[in-house]
C-alpha cells in the first residue's frame, strides 16, 4: 500500500509538468517548431510503432510485421548493438579484474596504465573507431564494449581487493584449495561490488550506443534523433529521446531486480 502510494505521488510531478507544457504550447509561449505540445510528441511516437505496409503472411512473420514500424525496428537494433557490445565488455573485463584482484604483482604492473585510460571518455575514441573499424556496427560495438569495460574491470578489482582477510584465513585453516577459496570465498563476498560495475556498465553503454548511432550507423534511435534534426522535427527528436529515457528505466529496473535476486544470501533474504 506504502509502495502504491508512494508510485502515485511520483506520477504528480511528471503529470503536472506534461499538463503545464501542454497549456504552454496551446497558447503560443513557444513556438510549436522548437518545443511542440506534449499531445503532438505523443500522436507522433504512437504513428512511428504502427508498421508501415499491411501485414502480409506471404512475406513475412506476424511477430516480424509488428516489430517492421520504425520505432521499433530502431528499438531493437539500439538494445541488439547494447547487449552485445555490453557482453563483450563484461566478458573482458571480470577475468582480468578477477586476475588483477587476485594478483599484487599483475595489479602493479597494469594499474598505472588502468589509470590514465579509464579518465578518457568511450565518445573521445570515435574518431580511432571509425579509422579502425570503418561505419557499421563494428565501431559502435567497440565504443560499447569500451564503456562497459572500466566500471565493470574498476569495481570487480575493488571487490576482490577487499574481500575480509577474515574469511580468506578461516577457509585456509580449513583447508581450503586456491579454487575452492576464489570459487567459495573470493568471488561470493566480491560479487556485490561485480553486479553494481554491470549496473554502471549497462547504463554507460545505453548513453555510448546512442551517441555512436549518430555518427557510425545507419539505424537505431541515435540515428533516427540525428536525422530528425536535419528536418527540425522537434515533436520526433522528443519521441526519440523519451523512448530512451523509457528504455532505459526498464533496463536498469531489470539489472536491480537481478541483483537482488543474485544477492538475497547477502541481504539475509535467502531461505
Amino acid at each position: 500500500m506504502v509502495t502504491r502510494l508512494s508510485t502515485y505521488r511520483g506520477a504528480l510531478l511528471p503529470i503536472g509538468l506534461l499538463i503545464v507544457w501542454e497549456i504552454a504550447s496551446r497558447a503560443g509561449l513557444f513556438s510549436a517548431v522548437v518545443l511542440p505540445p506534449p499531445s503532438a510528441v505523443a500522436s507522433r511516437w504512437f504513428a512511428s510503432l504502427i508498421p508501415a505496409l499491411p501485414y502480409d503472411p506471404a512475406t513475412q512473420s506476424y511477430t516480424a510485421w509488428l516489430f517492421s514500424g520504425e520505432l521499433p525496428h530502431d528499438a531493437v537494433a539500439s538494445l541488439s548493438r547494447v547487449i552485445a557490445g555490453f557482453a563483450i565488455g563484461v566478458g573482458l573485463a571480470l577475468p582480468v579484474g578477477l586476475l588483477m584482484g587476485t594478483s599484487d604483482r599483475l595489479y602493479g604492473l597494469v594499474n598505472p596504465l588502468l589509470q590514465i585510460l579509464r579518465p578518457i571518455p568511450p565518445i573521445a575514441y570515435i574518431p580511432l573507431a571509425i579509422v579502425w573499424f570503418g561505419l557499421g556496427n563494428p565501431p559502435a560495438l567497440f565504443l560499447i564494449a569500451l564503456g562497459t569495460f572500466f566500471p565493470v574491470l574498476v569495481n570487480t578489482i575493488a571487490g576482490v581487493r577487499q574481500v575480509d582477510s577474515i574469511y580468506v584465513r578461516a577457509a585456509r585453516n580449513l583447508g581450503a584449495s586456491s579454487w575452492t577459496m576464489f570459487r567459495r570465498v573470493i568471488l561470493p563476498a566480491a560479487s556485490p561490488f561485480v553486479l553494481a560495475g554491470m549496473r554502471i556498465g549497462i547504463g554507460t553503454a545505453f548513453i555510448v550506443v546512442i551517441v555512436a548511432e549518430m555518427i557510425a550507423v545507419s539505424d537505431g534511435l541515435g540515428y533516427r534523433i540525428l536525422e530528425a534534426r536535419e528536418y527540425m522535427w522537434s515533436d520526433k527528436i522528443i519521441g526519440g529521446m523519451l523512448t530512451i529515457g523509457i528504455l532505459g528505466l526498464v533496463i536498469d529496473g531489470a539489472m536491480s531486480r537481478l541483483n537482488d535476486h543474485l544477492l538475497r544470501w547477502h541481504r539475509g533474504l535467502e531461505r
